[in-house]
């Protein structure tokens, strides 16, 4: 196939039916499906470079390796965090995405959810040279046997799984037979969007748009940051209507136009940002940058669920250990070795090796069973919200949030706690030590009480917006990390952990007391990249930005699909949300 790209000329002052700005997961997902109809023409905007093949993306074990590389990332700041010292292929649980029906989004609950995972998909079972090393458990009827996407077990360092899965049973937690049918609570193994076949990533590119990128109705731009989309004049009191979008592309403002519709898939920072430059948000803010108001922010569109991690953008707060030498651990850290790494690139030629490696071992459970103190923790947490609400400080749709946060909290079958195994060396206090093995349990927060904002500081579309996730903003979720640190700790009175590791790394034996382990967290917390929330998909009596149908309120034609639009956040890596957000018939009937 014909590795075919467009210029600028292919799409600047030519109309399409559809015009989606964001060519990532949910962008791809959203034209492919679109474009099935050969009479529906498409054009995509996308801000990044035409990547087809980059060896950086396509084989996996290469954990971070594109962050902070302006080629692949944004490299968007956060704004200093006043509570933080100043400084800058899984699936949800049933119950998380039911709540986002329950705030007031009919059709958007777990049935259609699964349903239209098990579309995107193809699952292949695990290898028998992996099932006989480690058991790789599944159900047929969670899986999807036809879709585009390809999932598997990834290759595994199978001594960490043995010894991470089996010290959480034996304290306590439930084994999952498969987590992908709604019930994460417990301790599992993941699954990866990999392709046995070729041992490379599958994922929008490559499932969606690759197959289809010949399609004459089908047009995607890269290196086309989109700034703001262009509206009809309308009279005073009616809704506004799309009519296209302004684009930068090689220093040059360019228009393309729309017949039906455009459909923001720009993410979950850049979604936002676009609506404020085309005049849609709080009328205040959007004087501050000169532009101006055509839409007035019922839409709180600036409210999204921060995730407590720390500022440096390839890491995520984790406890790091030795692993017992006398065990045959073959980790990540043997990459640390330049031969071996040349090795590993050579075997991965013959789809061999450790560029095969993901990371599989998760667990996923509520406060309760992760210390005595939870009920006392979990009243203090609904106190707060109970002074929030009474300061009059809230949106309507925030206090709804957070009391089905509360809920959760409450509920034992709600997980609150995530903790998983990376096989090797993944903090950076302390330099580990060649030829030694290692295993680094990192945590994510996934129900955070603090909500921050994001608005855009310019007209300017290359501006970074302002991020400010208010991390810590509510105190509980730090202390909600300091049990998690403890409940990891505790697995070293467990055997096999007890004698699989040798010693704790970081933070190590000074950092003993409560206090202490809140500047580890401080020091060391920093982003999960999984941001929520910002175009908020909620009635508009709650301050929501897009409807069910997410339209976004007060227009008759932009729409915004992407992991923005869920209001309220998940227990899980949002990643595949996006393509099922994109392959909904729910959007889809509604578009076509």
């Amino acid at each position: 196939m014909s590795d075919i790209k467009f210029h600028p000329e292919d799409v600047a002052d030519n109309s399409f039916d559809y015009v989606i700005c964001g060519g990532g997961t949910a962008g791809l997902t959203l034209a492919a499906r679109l474009t099935e109809n050969p009479s529906i023409t498409v054009a995509v905007l996308e801000a990044g470079e035409h990547n087809i093949g980059e060896s950086l993306i396509d084989v996996p074990g290469q954990f971070g390796q594109t962050f902070g590389n302006p080629k692949f990332d944004w490299c968007f700041p956060t704004t200093p965090q006043k509570h933080s010292l100043n400084k800058s292929w899984t699936k949800p649980p049933a119950r998380d995405v039911n709540a986002i029906e329950a705030l007031g989004n009919p059709g958007w609950n777990w049935e259609e959810y699964s349903k239209y995972t098990r579309i995107s998909e193809t699952f292949h079972v695990a290898a028998k040279e992996q099932s006989d090393l480690y058991p790789h458990t599944h159900d047929p009827a969670f899986r999807g046997n036809s879709g585009p996407i390809q999932v598997t077990a990834p290759h595994s360092v199978y001594t960490v799984d043995r010894l991470f899965q089996e010290t959480l049973v034996k304290k306590g937690l439930k084994p999952i037979l498969d987590p992908y049918g709604g019930d994460i609570n417990g301790a599992w193994m993941a699954s990866a969007n990999l392709d046995p076949k070729s041992w490379t990533r599958s994922y929008a590119a490559t499932a969606y748009y690759l197959p289809n990128r010949e399609r004459k109705n089908l047009v995607v731009l890269t290196e086309a940051t989109v700034g703001r989309v262009l509206f009809a004049d309308a009279a005073s009191g009616k809704d506004l209507t799309a009519t296209g979008v302004e684009f930068i592309h090689g220093g040059k403002t360019l228009k393309v136009h729309a017949r039906r519709e455009v459909i923001l898939s720009a993410g979950a920072i850049k979604s936002p940002q676009i609506l404020e430059l085309s005049g849609i948000g709080r009328k205040e803010i959007l004087e501050k940058i000169g532009v101006e108001c055509k839409v007035s922010s019922q839409c709180h569109i600036n409210v999204f669920n921060g995730f407590t991690q720390r500022i440096d953008s390839s890491m995520m707060l984790g406890i790091s250990y030795e692993l017992n030498p006398n065990d045959a651990h073959e980790t990540y850290d043997l990459m640390r070795d330049p031969k071996f790494a040349a090795e590993a690139k050579t075997l991965y030629s013959e789809l061999k090796g450790m560029h095969r490696i993901g990371i599989t071992s998760f667990a996923y459970f509520p406060l309760t069973s992760a210390t005595p103190e939870a009920p006392a923790l979990i009243q203090k947490a609904a106190e707060s919200v109970e002074a929030l609400k009474k300061s009059g400080k809230l949106e309507p749709g925030q206090a709804d949030i957070l009391d089905k946060q509360i809920e959760g909290l409450k509920d034992d079958a709600v997980p609150d706690l995530e903790i998983l195994a990376f096989p090797g060396y993944f903090t950076t206090v302390t330099a580990p030590q060649a030829g030694k093995s290692y295993v680094t349990v990192l945590m994510v927060l996934n129900h955070p009480l603090s909500h921050g904002t994001i608005h855009a500081t310019s007209n300017d579309p290359l501006a970074h917006p302002a991020i400010d996730p208010a991390y810590f903003e509510n105190d509980n979720d730090l202390e909600n990390l300091v049990q998690h640190i403890k409940y990891i700790r505790s697995m070293t009175e467990v055997e096999p952990w007890k004698s699989g590791v040798v010693c704790e790394v970081d933070p190590g034996p000074n950092c003993e007391t409560d206090e202490d382990i809140r500047k580890y967290i401080y020091d060391c917390h920093g982003t999960c990249w999984h941001t929520v929330g910002s175009t908020s998909m909620l009635p508009l009596d709650k301050q929501g930005v897009v409807s069910p149908e997410l339209k976004v309120y007060g227009t008759t034609n932009l729409r915004v699909v992407d992991v923005g639009i869920i209001p309220i956040h998940l227990a899980t890596h949002t990643h595949g949300s996006s393509s099922v957000f994109a392959t909904a018939d729910l959007i889809n009937g509604c578009t076509r």
